[in-house]
């Protein structure tokens, strides 16, 4: 009887140690595939991707970027949109919030709004790279109503955009969608269904929960964003709280507290930043003078744009025109 009760506990102290020999290799091994698939998607990457800056795809909403130095601080606008980085470190600030984007992470914008980047790392020999896919809202909401997708818990003082860790099943949905490049008859079909997927696979993660809200009829975040949308398109008209309050069917004070939430600022600094970068858009590509710029975003006194777009910018328009023309990245400060 003894012999049997020492076997037994032998057993269950082997099975023991096995369990946990798999408990701890199972992450190794998963490390392992995940590198494997990220040096995988970085060569795909690399070769449709073959000069610096933006390289637009056959694939509608993709872009595969490579950046060869770092740069100082500009501002940019994002867009409900994921960037899955495989090479490089790139930092947005938005409002003080600083998120680090590197080789394992991708970045998750589920908002219209404008942050401060920064390329810190790439090289010619080790360009930063990255795959840009904008979000389309409406396959979001026909993802979330389906009964098998899992809800997750919402914050409330989520930001709108979000920094997650590259998964296995995310990297892999990546480099099937990029492989459509080689076959564009494909395309068509099959682009749409691996899209879903990659949606599918951020819903799954923790920082989907707030692209999850934002898409979700009735809740405070998809409430705010229509707000933030209405913003967008009439931003160049004066803005008054009751009306954008109506827009997003709530009280002002709750709609204040809500846009600071998802933007870390408040909507009249959102109209702002809107009216300066699309002025300086248009004096950029468009060739337009700083008075009809400004007239044309809002402004109603020059001298009030003008020093407003310095403090943004850090120099006065027509400076700050001539040294993007030349290519010359200009070092800001948060206004």
């Amino acid at each position: 009887m003894h012999g049997l009760i020492d076997f037994a506990v032998r057993c269950v102290k082997r099975r023991r140690i096995n369990v946990a020999t798999k408990q701890t290799e199972k992450p190794r091994d998963c490390d392992k595939t995940v590198i494997a698939m990220r040096e995988e998607l970085a060569r795909r990457i690399a070769a449709y991707a073959p000069s610096p800056g933006e390289n637009p795809t056959a694939i509608a909403g993709m872009s595969l970027y490579r950046r060869t130095e770092p740069t100082a601080c500009y501002r940019a606008s994002y867009e409900p949109s994921l960037t899955v980085f495989v090479q490089g470190r790139k930092r947005v600030n938005l409002g003080g919030h600083i998120y680090m984007c590197d080789r394992s992470s991708f970045l998750l914008s589920s908002i219209d709004v404008p942050a401060e980047s920064q390329i810190v790392e790439a090289s010619e020999l080790v360009p930063l790279l990255s795959m840009f896919l904008q979000l389309d809202m409406p396959m979001v909401r026909e993802i979330i109503g389906r009964e098998e997708l899992p809800e997750l818990e919402t914050s409330v003082h989520s930001r709108g955009i979000a920094v997650g860790e590259t998964t296995v099943g995310l990297f892999d949905a990546c480099i099937r969608l990029v492989d459509l490049l080689e076959t564009p008859e494909d395309i068509p079909f099959l682009g749409h269904l691996i899209q879903r997927e990659i949606v599918y696979r951020i819903l799954r993660t923790p920082q989907g929960e707030r692209l999850r809200a934002i898409a979700t009829t009735g809740d405070l975040s998809h409430r705010t964003a229509r707000a933030i949308a209405w913003l967008r398109a009439n931003f160049a008209k004066p803005l008054h709280m009751e009306e954008l309050a109506t827009v997003a069917r709530m009280g002002v004070s709750t709609l204040h507290h809500q846009f600071r939430a998802l933007t870390a600022m408040s909507p009249l600094q959102y109209q702002k930043q809107l009216r300066l970068q699309t002025a300086r858009q248009r004096m950029l590509m468009d060739g337009l003078d700083a008075t009809s710029a400004a007239y044309e975003v809002g402004y109603e006194s020059v001298s009030q744009f003008s020093r407003e777009y310095s403090r943004f910018f850090g120099q006065p328009p027509i400076r700050d025109i001539k040294a993007l023309r030349e290519s010359k990245v200009v070092p800001i400060n948060a206004a």
